[in-house]
C-alpha cells in the first residue's frame, strides 16, 4: 500500500456519499480566478482513480499547459520515503497507555474484528493504533477490492510537472496531514468506526459516483449530497479537514496574485463545494470565479 496515496484518499473522500451521475454536464472540475486581469486556475481532484478514468478531462490539460507553477496540498513522497511511512506509523500509535480495545465499546470494537476476520487479520495485532490508522486499512483493502487504487489526479500532474521542469509549491506540509489524520475520532472514536463503517457497505458504486460527479464538475450535488450530510454526520472531523484547511489556504492563494506566475492548484474536490469552499471563500473576497468548460 502506498501510505501516502491512502492518506490523500481518506482526506477527499471520506466524507463523500453516493452521488447521482451527472456526466450529461459540459463542464468539469476546473475555474479560472480572476482579480482584474490577473487569473490562476484551480481543480478538484480525486486523490484515487481506476485506469478507466483516464486520458483525464481535457480541460485539466489545457490548464496545465497554460500555467508554469503546479500548487499541490502537500508534497507527494516518493514510494521509496521510507522516513514519511515511519513518520505516519508513529503519529497513528498510540503512546500514552491508550489502544484501541480500550477507547471503543466492545460491540464496536467487536464489529471492526468481524470486518477484517475475512481478509485473515487479527484486530489484537492492530490494538495498538489509532482509529485514523484502522480506517486507512479499511478504506485501502476497499479500494483494491473495487480495483480503484489507482493513480490519482494530483499524482498524475506531479510526475508531469517533475518531468517538464515546472516550479511545484504546497498549500501545506505533509506533517500537518499526518497530524491531522492520526487525530480523527479522538473523543469520539465509536461513532468515527461506526459512520466510516456504514460508507463502505456499497463502496464500489459510492466511489464510481463519486468519480462521476467530479468528471462534470457539478458541485451543487457535492455539496447537497456530500458536504452538507458530511458536515452533519461528522461536524468536528468536517470542521477540521475541511473548514480550517480552506481558511488557511485562502491567504496563500490571495499571494498568487500579482507575481509573474500563473498557477495551477490542485486540491480535493470536497475542498470546492458548499458554503465553506475555497470557491466560496474566493468570491466572498471579491475575485471572479468562472468555471471552466
Amino acid at each position: 500500500m502506498e501510505l501516502k496515496n491512502s492518506i490523500k484518499t481518506l482526506c477527499g473522500s471520506l466524507v463523500l456519499v453516493a452521488l447521482s451521475s451527472t456526466a450529461v454536464l459540459a463542464e468539469t472540475s476546473i475555474w479560472k480566478v480572476s482579480k482584474g486581469n490577473d487569473y490562476l486556475y484551480i481543480g478538484g481532484t480525486v486523490h484515487l482513480l481506476p485506469e478507466s478514468a483516464f486520458p483525464l478531462p481535457a480541460e485539466f490539460d489545457q490548464a496545465y499547459a497554460a500555467t508554469d507553477t503546479l500548487v499541490l496540498e502537500a508534497k507527494i513522497p516518493e514510494p521509496t520515503d521510507t522516513e514519511m511511512q515511519t513518520a505516519l506509523i508513529k503519529a497513528m500509535a498510540y503512546t500514552d497507555g491508550r489502544s484501541l480495545s480500550k477507547v471503543l465499546s466492545p460491540e464496536v470494537y467487536q464489529q471492526v474484528a468481524d470486518y477484517f476476520a475475512p481478509y485473515g487479520v487479527q484486530l489484537q495485532q492492530l490494538d495498538g493504533y489509532k482509529p485514523g490508522f484502522i480506517i486507512l486499512q479499511m478504506l485501502s483493502m476497499e479500494m483494491m477490492k473495487a480495483q480503484m487504487a489507482g493513480e490519482g489526479v494530483d499524482s498524475y500532474f506531479n510526475k508531469k510537472a517533475k518531468a517538464d521542469g515546472k516550479t511545484l509549491a504546497y498549500l501545506e506540509s505533509v506533517e500537518s496531514q499526518i497530524n491531522l489524520l492520526a487525530n480523527m475520532g479522538d473523543g469520539y472514536e465509536d461513532a468515527f468506526i461506526k459512520m466510516n463503517l456504514e460508507q463502505f457497505d456499497d463502496f464500489k458504486a459510492y466511489f464510481t459516483a463519486i468519480i462521476a460527479a467530479w468528471r462534470a464538475g457539478d458541485m451543487a450535488a457535492l455539496d447537497s449530497l456530500a458536504v452538507k450530510p458530511a458536515c452533519e454526520l461528522d461536524p468536528v472531523l468536517y470542521q477540521a479537514l475541511f473548514v480550517q484547511r480552506n481558511n488557511d489556504w485562502l491567504p496563500q492563494i490571495k499571494q498568487m496574485f500579482g507575481n509573474n506566475s500563473k498557477e495551477l492548484v490542485l486540491v480535493g474536490g470536497g475542498h470546492l463545494a458548499g458554503a465553506d469552499s475555497v470557491l466560496a471563500l474566493l468570491e466572498h473576497a471579491g475575485y471572479t470565479v468562472e468555471q471552466v468548460n
